[in-house]
């Protein structure tokens, strides 16, 4: 049997496809495996129930998740399963699966278990759970990060590739900064909560943790899109604007690390090797931020959580997490004009952290500014948590998508993590640099010591984007080049066209522009891919002139992009430049004579 410990996505997806690796063996194998006094476990199927799911596969290459096994935060329903919200007298079985297991479950993806959370998904710690505190996977001495501990840790020690949590003030982040891994926190509305138990309706997500950005952007193509039966579900208005080569991040100006000085240190330590590769950072002032963090559970917002769980808390404080009970109850605090007024402020602050955001590309914080130990939460358990939000508990309040990445391991062997912060639906443009800092970073997968796989370029544009060929005019540094920048188009790389094509050099255009044509006595020329939003494409073809139009180009590696084209009768009076190779030769040698 194959040890499939810390594989990824694609590593399960090849064993499949090579059929070294049969589900029922494996996936049976690995349910055996877990051990059922593990406080991350709150519930564990059972084989039978393992294998009805296993049953209803059908092939590899019809589901994209085929026999990938998952687990599931015990907040969100899986059909005939308990949900418990880590409140065992709240307990119910659901009669349907959740939205996003449903989709999860018909791309071919595996439930074995409901993990541990902060009861009723109020913490940032991983210990407020009558069913244990969850220990961090590298030094049980320290917190895993809540609420969606067990969700975290079992990615972290690779006995899943991915899992599902919730994130209402950094809950799907804070766990994967204190345990190596990706935490991916949507726009609101990207992924359904339908089938969730609610912590505050009107900003909770769910979020996905995963050893690899790829694979959390897998997972999140699989369970993102509109759901009318989510009543905060959202249509993405416009794909994600892809992030400069060199983009420009807004750091906090005054980060308090509350005496760690290893989080400190490991924070100054990223941002050297940020600007080794070219990243810019910006200081800024986060107070609007904080002013607005204190609002999630200073401000009425905590009346939400009593909204979700009032009636049940009525009839069984007793039976809750005495620390949870203490912060639901202070919604009796609060009263409908308080409410009002606090949306209020909360738009203006918005408003105003929005502006700043506009001036940069992304916002950069660490996930958390400390990293506590068990015995430091239990003695200061509300002050230590309120500590953990203080770069988290402003995003969803503001409408933000993030990102939480590895940064690398502190000098006392513990993680260090990193969360990028951008606006509405932006969360594949931070995913794709995501991508690019977790390949320099060279890291490893959760706490299995594992290197992370090596990536490979994709020949395809970005989600939401399409590749053009430019060979004139619109060439970095020529005149035209704007009416691509403007429309966030991203240079990918430089490269030539097949060994069939002849440029001219087109009479009466200005600025002068060249028009290429396929000709079987032709050569390779000179072109730049840029990667365009699809959604400001047809304003940039509206701008090109006759003769000149859009079609398909092949490159010299066989690839085939959209690119230049001129119509051939345009070029009989047109001087053929084919043998300069390229536009900007011809123009630097024109300038030169």
């Amino acid at each position: 049997m194959a040890n499939t410990l810390g594989w990824t996505i694609g590593e399960w997806q090849r064993a499949y496809h090579t059929d070294s690796l049969n589900a029922a063996d494996a996936l049976q194998a690995l349910r055996g495996a877990l051990d059922p006094d593990d406080p991350a476990w709150i519930y564990i199927l059972s084989s039978d129930e393992l294998q009805q799911q296993i049953d209803e596969l059908t092939t590899a290459d019809e589901q994209p998740l085929y026999g990938i096994p998952f687990v599931l935060k015990d907040n969100i329903d899986a059909a005939g399963l308990p949900t418990t919200a880590a409140c065992p007298t709240f307990a119910y079985t659901a009669n349907k699966d959740a939205t996003l297991v449903a989709r999860l479950k018909a791309a071919g993806a595996i439930l074995l278990a409901k993990t541990n959370l902060d009861q009723f998904a109020t913490g940032l710690v991983g210990t407020r759970s009558p069913y244990g505190a969850v220990p961090n996977s590298f030094n049980p001495e320290y917190v895993s990060g809540g609420s969606s501990s067990g969700s975290a840790v079992a990615v972290a020690r690779g006995l899943v590739p991915f899992s599902i949590g919730t994130d209402t003030a950094g809950s799907g982040r804070v766990p994967a900064g204190f345990n190596n891994i990706v935490g991916l926190k949507p726009t609101k509305g990207r992924f359904s909560i339908n089938g969730v138990v609610p912590a505050c309706k009107s900003l909770d997500c769910t979020s996905v943790f995963a050893l690899t950005v790829e694979d959390a952007e897998a997972v999140a193509g699989i369970i993102e899109g509109f759901d009318p039966a989510d009543g905060f579900s959202r249509k993405q208005p416009y794909p994600a604007r892809l992030l400069p080569t060199q983009p420009r991040f807004g750091i906090p100006t005054d980060l308090p690390f509350f005496d760690d000085a290893e989080q400190e240190k490991a924070w100054r330590k990223t941002l050297n090797q940020l600007q080794q590769q070219g990243v810019e950072l910006v200081p800024m002032d986060f107070s609007a931020m904080q002013t607005l963090a204190q609002l999630l559970y200073g401000g009425p917002w905590v009346a939400e959580r009593h909204a979700a769980v009032g009636e049940f808390m009525h009839e069984h404080a007793d039976k809750m997490n005495p620390v949870v009970r203490g912060i639901i109850d202070q919604a009796q605090n609060f009263s409908a004009t308080d409410a009002y007024r606090a949306e209020y402020r909360r738009a203006e602050l918005v408003r105003s952290i929005q502006q700043s955001m506009a001036t940069v590309d992304a916002l950069l914080v660490p996930t958390a500014p400390r990293l506590p130990t068990i015995a430091e939460v239990e003695a200061d358990p509300v002050a230590v948590n309120s500590q953990l939000g203080t770069w988290t508990n402003f995003v969803n309040l503001a409408d933000c998508s993030a990102l939480a990445l590895p940064a690398g391991m502190r000098d006392d062997g513990l993680p260090f993590g990193i969360t990028l912060i951008g606006a509405a639906w932006q969360d594949t443009s931070l995913g794709e640099f995501g991508k690019r800092w977790q390949q320099s970073l060279k890291g490893t997968r959760g706490a299995t010591g594992l290197a992370l796989p090596t990536a490979t370029t994709p020949d395809t544009p970005p989600q939401g984007h399409i590749r053009l060929a430019v060979v004139g005019a619109h060439l970095t540094g020529m005149p035209l080049n704007s009416q691509l920048t403007e429309r966030q188009a991203r240079l990918v790389e430089t490269t030539h066209t097949s060994g069939d094509y002849r440029l001219f050099a087109l009479p009466g255009t200005t600025p002068p522009k060249p028009g290429l044509v396929k000709a079987q006595d032709g050569k390779p020329i000179i072109v730049e891919l840029w990667d365009m939003p699809i959604d400001q494409f047809g304003s940039f073809v509206a701008l090109i002139p006759a003769p000149l139009g859009i079609g398909t180009l092949t490159l010299v590696d066989g690839r085939q992009v959209k690119g230049f084209i001129c119509e051939s009768l345009a070029t009989t009076d047109a001087e053929d430049i084919t043998e300069f190779g390229g536009w900007r030769a011809y123009i630097n040698a024109r300038r030169a004579s």
